[in-house]
Parts: structure tokens; C-alpha cells; sequence
């Protein structure tokens, strides 16, 4: 089984962060995984999304034109994928930078306030985290705490301080979807 994933959002959301750990947890569980991440020059505030693709079988091409799930971290993420999205696929909206519900009714839409779950545990940094959490639970790629221990294996040396507060965001936003 192959499944497509988009995860966008303004530079500075933790976006192709979130698809790199989605990877690496994939990737140590034995997955095929491609992981690309596309920015735009002004980085932080600007554009940046990434596409994670996960499979049994060799990835035939690292292309999506129709993802099977997309976490919407901001409004203009959820205007450019949610048109692109496969029927039947799961989207994941950042509710607390959206101010629309998602139009589809062929795909099953989650609002997730992530920004404010995200404050509630004390730095607002995570709310990708949660999201992260609200696709796992809509939409199981991986074995429980695959994420976890990818946080474990992945992270850099610098960011371990977060790991507590990554994975309470990941555990809440599980709850919430």
C-alpha cells in the first residue's frame, strides 16, 4: 500500500520538519519513503510544504498530484491542496490560522486547533506536533510510537530539550482528532 502526504504551511511552522520525522519514522519501520521538501527564498513567513510518500513496495515516482492525506498548517495551504486531494482522502486543517471549513465533501476534514493546543503545553512551536498527532490517529501509517521513537533517534542533539513537550503535542493532538 502507498500513501501520499502533503504537510504546508508558512515557513517557521515546523512543516518540513514534520514530513522529515514522518520519513524517518517510516523509514525505520521498515517502509519505502521519499521526502521532498520544497521552500520558497524568503523562508521563514514565505511558503513551505514538503511530500512525504510511504510504501510496502519501491516507490515508482516521488511526484503527487492527488495526496491521499494534506496537514494544512494555514489558510493558503488549505486553498492550494484541499482542490488536489485523492476522494476518500483525510485533510487535516490548522484551524487556529484557517478561517473557513474545508468545501469537499468527498474527503473527511478534521479541525485541529493546533496553535492553541500548542500554547495550552507551553510553546506554540509544537502545534505541528499536534497536527502530526491528528493525521496518525485519522489515518494509522505507522505502528504506535513510531513517531515517538523516530523523535528519540532524530532529533538533533540541541532540540532534545523539546522532546517531552513534541511528544505531549502528538498525544493531544491524537486526542482531539
Amino acid at each position: 500500500m502507498q500513501t501520499e502526504i502533503i504537510i504546508s504551511g508558512f515557513g517557521g511552522q515546523g512543516t518540513l520538519y514534520a514530513g522529515q520525522l514522518l520519513a524517518y519514522a517510516a523509514m525505520d519501520e521498515g517502509k519505502q519513503v521519499t521526502w521532498i521538501p520544497s521552500y520558497g527564498p524568503e523562508m521563514r513567513g514565505g511558503t513551505a510544504n514538503c511530500t512525504v510518500v510511504i510504501s510496502d513496495e519501491e516507490i515508482g515516482s516521488p511526484t503527487v498530484l492527488y495526496p491521499k492525506a494534506v496537514l494544512a498548517m494555514n489558510l493558503p495551504s488549505l486553498d492550494k491542496y484541499e482542490p488536489l486531494m485523492a476522494t476518500g482522502g483525510i485533510l487535516i486543517v490548522n484551524e487556529s490560522m484557517v478561517n473557513r471549513v474545508p468545501t469537499r465533501k468527498d474527503i473527511r476534514a478534521i479541525m485541529v486547533p493546533a496553535n492553541t493546543i500548542a500554547q495550552e503545553l507551553g510553546n506554540e512551536r509544537v502545534s505541528n506536533m499536534v497536527m502530526m498527532g491528528a493525521l496518525l490517529k485519522a489515518l494509522p501509517l505507522l505502528p504506535e510510537g513510531a513517531i515517538e521513537r523516530a523523535l528519540a533517534a532524530h532529533t538533533a542533539e540541541r532540540h532534545k530539550r523539546l522532546m517531552g513537550t513534541n511528544i505531549e503535542a502528538l498525544k493531544k493532538g491524537m486526542a482531539y482528532a
